[in-house]
């Protein structure tokens, strides 16, 4: 009997979430309310990318073997360092009659659940992938659950495009919904130059939004923008130095987003943020003991948000602000051709 949330599907240990699970059952055959999936592209999490490629000294055809091995023993991919996967885009091949996604055979989508609780075989051994950048074009298959999400690719947005917004298409949501919630003066996004800081950034319009990145590249890459009042060049992972750079440019946030793909950035988060603001820790390589730990020795009076990555309407409201900014556009654009050595969120 299957499980509208996926539980039918998982090999080791028994009766776990399929996000927990070490193991998936990726076999092709469907339940009457599961939908499979022929898989074009894999976006891998930022997080997991870049610790993969850390690991391997940026390495393509051993970043490439590493995912494989990683698929194929897990039955999804689940990076076992960093805990997170991504998503993808594919066409459906075979909808159940009783799923709820309302999808089709043959529409092309990408699916909104984590690849880490995805149940998912590769028959092209990635072939065609280089390594060398977060974007896998891959053949294969995925199964979605009854309680997954997809979202049918819009014709007006090249695919490539559409898969790198929607990986990250919570981020702007939830800062949207931040702002809604408890307006903000000030809006402080690390890792502003990626993709889900510069829709961060997006969101938040209408503030003062300070833009914070790693190096002058990336500075010149969002200066000019209109995204950001000011851009910063500034350590993440040093909370001091940061302080310091903000305090430059009209001192702490009322919102900070963290949305850079390294570990180490909790304290420069809060202590970014002012007595009484909130921080969104959009990045799967967040510690959330370091940051309550943090928080509690700062003495910071700081509400702490995890960017779950799923906030209703969010694929809606990221395509949306990629149609109507074209700042953001031009943005994502230029970062859809994979550099080893300019990784970001």
């Amino acid at each position: 009997m299957s499980s509208p949330i996926g539980l039918h599907r998982v090999v080791e240990p028994a009766g776990v979430l399929p996000q927990a699970a070490l193991r998936l059952d990726p076999s092709p055959a469907i339940a009457a309310d599961e939908v499979r999936i022929r898989v074009q592209r894999l976006n891998l999490d930022a997080a997991s990318y870049r610790q993969l490629a850390d690991a391997h000294h940026g390495d393509g055809e051993r970043i490439r073997a590493a995912v494989m091995g990683i698929i194929e023993s897990r039955g999804k991919m689940h990076n076992p360092v960093t805990g997170s996967g991504g998503m993808l885009i594919g066409v459906v091949e075979e909808a159940g009659p009783d799923s709820p996604l309302g999808l089709r055979a043959g529409d092309r989508v990408a699916t909104l659940v984590s690849l880490t609780l995805t149940p998912l075989a590769v028959t092209d051994g990635l072939k065609d992938w280089d390594g060398l950048g977060e974007q896998v074009p891959c053949d294969g298959h995925a199964i979605l659950f009854a309680r997954s999400i997809a979202a049918v690719l819009p014709g007006d947005v090249d695919p490539q495009l559409a898969l790198a917004v929607l990986d990250v298409c919570g981020a702007p949501a939830l800062v949207a919904r931040c702002l809604r919630e408890r307006p903000a003066a000030r809006v402080a996004v690390l890792g502003a130059a990626g993709k889900s800081g510069s829709l961060a950034l997006a969101a938040a319009k209408g503030t003062v939004r300070v833009g914070v990145v790693r190096d002058d590249t990336e500075r010149a890459r969002l200066a000019g923008t209109g995204l950001a009042e000011h851009v910063v060049v500034a350590d993440a992972r040093d909370a001091v130095g940061l302080a310091a750079a903000l305090d430059a440019v009209g001192g702490p946030a009322d919102l900070t987003v963290v949305c850079v793909d390294v570990p180490g950035c909790e304290h420069a988060a809060i202590l970014a943020t002012a007595p009484g603001g909130t921080v969104v820790f959009f990045s799967m390589a967040t510690s959330f003991p370091a940051a309550a730990l943090g928080a509690e020795g700062l003495a910071a009076d700081v509400t702490m948000l995890i960017g779950n990555g799923y906030v209703p309407g969010h694929a809606e409201y990221a395509l949306g602000l990629l149609r109507s900014d074209s700042a953001v556009r031009r943005l994502l654009q230029a970062r859809l051709e994979p550099r080893l050595a300019d990784w970001a969120t």
